[in-house]
């Protein structure tokens, strides 16, 4: 159906400059708000000016399925629909599956056992299906970023690993199969947003390594992620002094010479979001973006707004309607692909079970003390840590006494929550709560310090007999720490980062 896109009806499609320039914009669109008829019609009208896509953000899995065929029907020529999907489909969108993290992932599967092998296609393959099913054909993953920093405050546990080699190999497992589906992949951040303690949502992080340190660890999952067949890599609003003084998603150095020419990518350069405040103090970033080699500007606040801004920036010559026209025939060419997609057959349920089974593997008994576990007949009192509004409905609360401040039980139990969240500048916890919990260690008879979240939390409480890493907050982590915990299942999670940062 879309095959063969570059053609004298796809040129007149494009028959205006404007048309042009919204083909270079993947613009935001809000699941929850499509039953509003005034925002259908914004979206409706973002079509008819010629958009790119779009990149999803919640709603209902049937609600939103229609509303994209609707909008693909409309569409002169096929809409990239993007979304971060590092958890699967149901981590922005209900009624679909929630898969654990790439870290927890990481965690469960081994990738010297056959059996690991398959049981990773098998997630990667129902993620790109449930994808699929729903219209989504630019999943923005994986995460190709070497987590080197522990206090990493947004990436952390949605990489992989601190091991570059690691990231690499599930990274390119998961560029194999939805390449081979027809979508799109997109690893993310070039050049590597994993060595750094600040968030690119708040402000611009700087990474002082030499080209050869970025070379042998953040980079070199980007180039095995090339080599697996990558259609687009994600810039990171990221400033690396060695590589170019401008942020890499402004730097021709970072995106035309080093990631284009260097490297020999020629897939399609993408943004991040471009609503972010890492480049709030540069000029017309639209356009600056352009001239450093960038194929898709991806969420900008406004498109209409940014349509402008190129615009602006063609008449005063700074970049060539030559330049977009080349661009444009790398995005035809991209959208070509789309025709290879095939609907699945869609098993929601075996996916929720699988998803499951992954939670169980993952969880990683990082340090132990003889005569505590299992803890199946012992006066285990718990306490919590971290984001209140997670614990607060924790079902560890049904399996054990809850008490603030515990005393002379024979065993307490820690359970620390954080989570990764855009805007919110911290990974682990605070200083007082450290205090707080290394005191109650010291207080307690015998104490078992649990992470669902970032395993570097764990680094603060070796005192602790017992120390386990969860990976994440979710009500299916914490059911596979309480089965681990009173013997139903082992604990067979593998540590993915280096025991010596925890």
């Amino acid at each position: 159906m879309f095959a063969n896109l570059i053609n004298s009806h796809m040129l007149n499609t494009l028959n205006s400059l404007g048309k042009k320039l919204y083909q270079l914009i993947i613009s935001r669109l809000d699941g929850d708000k499509i039953q509003s008829e005034e925002y259908q019609n914004k979206i409706f009208n973002l079509v008819e000016k010629g958009i790119s896509g779009f990149i999803i953000f919640g709603g209902e899995k049937d609600e939103i399925k229609e509303f994209i065929a609707g909008l693909q029907a409309t569409s002169e020529i096929p809409l990239f629909i993007a979304s971060d999907i590092e958890r699967g489909v149901g981590q922005q969108i209900k009624g679909a599956t929630n898969f654990p993290c790439q870290m927890a992932v990481a965690a469960a599967i081994d990738k010297d056992r056959p059996e690991d092998i398959l049981l990773l296609n098998i997630i990667i393959q129902a993620i790109a299906d449930e994808a699929i099913d729903i219209g989504i054909n630019m999943p923005l993953i994986p995460v190709m970023d070497v987590n080197q920093n522990p206090d990493n405050p947004i990436i952390c546990t949605r990489a992989f690993s601190d091991n570059p080699r690691t990231v690499a190999w599930f990274g390119s497992h998961y560029i194999k199969f939805f390449e081979d589906s027809g979508m799109v992949s997109c690893p993310k951040h070039f050049p590597g947003h994993g060595d750094t303690a600040v968030d690119s949502h708040i402000s611009l992080p700087v990474i002082t390594k030499s080209k050869d340190d970025l070379m042998k660890t953040d980079l070199m999952p980007f180039i095995k992620s090339i080599r697996a067949g990558a259609g687009s890599i994600m810039v990171g609003h990221l400033k690396v002094p060695e590589l170019d003084s401008k942020p890499a998603s402004l730097s021709k150095k970072i995106i035309t010479d080093l990631l284009k020419k260097e490297l020999g990518f020629n897939g399609l350069v993408i943004t991040d979001a471009l609503n972010m405040s890492a480049l709030k103090d540069f000029g017309n970033v639209p356009a600056e973006c352009i001239k450093a080699g960038v194929d898709i500007l991806l969420h900008p606040v406004d498109a209409d707004v940014t349509v402008t801004e190129l615009l602006s920036a063609i008449k005063s010559k700074e970049i060539s309607e030559d330049q977009i026209d080349r661009t444009l025939e790398r995005i035809i060419k991209t959208k070509e692909r789309f025709s290879k997609i095939k609907k699945p057959d869609v098993n929601y349920k075996a996916h929720s079970f699988i998803s499951e089974q992954i939670s169980d593997m993952s969880i990683t008994l990082v340090k132990s003390s003889p005569d505590i576990l299992p803890i199946s007949n012992k006066n285990a009192h718990i306490v919590f840590a971290g984001v209140d509004d997670i614990y607060k409905s924790s079902i560890l609360k049904n399996h054990f006494t809850s008490e603030p401040q515990p005393l002379n039980s024979e065993l307490l139990i820690i359970a620390i929550f954080t989570s990764i969240a855009a805007w919110k500048g911290i990974s682990g916890i605070s200083n007082e709560e450290k205090q707080r919990i290394i005191e109650l260690i010291r207080q307690a008879k015998s104490s078992i310090v649990i992470s669902f979240g970032s395993p570097y939390v764990l680094r603060h409480f070796n005192e602790a007999d017992v120390l386990i890493a969860a990976y994440e907050p979710s009500e299916q982590a914490q059911m596979a720490v309480i089965k681990c915990l009173k013997g139903e299942i082992e604990f067979s999670g593998k540590l993915p980062v280096r025991r010596d940062n925890i």
